[in-house]
């Protein structure tokens, strides 16, 4: 079986879990998820994983160690520092 484009790890995921926000990078051999679904209300860390991969189903079973995810509620997402879109300030120069 080829291995899974991030594209296709996305879609996976997207068709058996309903996300705010679905974000997945990766190589083929490794794949890093942010993945924001109101789903997780409630849920530990390792349930939320869990969920993800019932998501995934079989399609992943042989790729799956290679995923590893950030798992957000909508509200913790809204909390997250986002990636700052300008240069950081944080260095001043005298």
């Amino acid at each position: 079986m080829a291995d899974p484009t991030a594209q296709e790890v996305r879609d996976y995921i997207a068709m058996g879990l309903p996300c705010e926000h679905l974000q997945v990078e990766g190589d083929g051999r490794h794949f890093f998820a942010t993945i924001v679904s109101s789903e997780f209300e409630g849920k530990s860390r390792i349930a939320r994983h869990q969920r993800v991969y019932q998501a995934l189903g079989d399609r992943m079973r042989e790729q799956i160690h290679a995923l590893s995810m950030k798992t957000l509620t909508p509200a913790e997402w809204a909390q997250a520092p986002q990636a700052p879109q300008a240069p950081a300030s944080s260095h001043h120069h005298h």
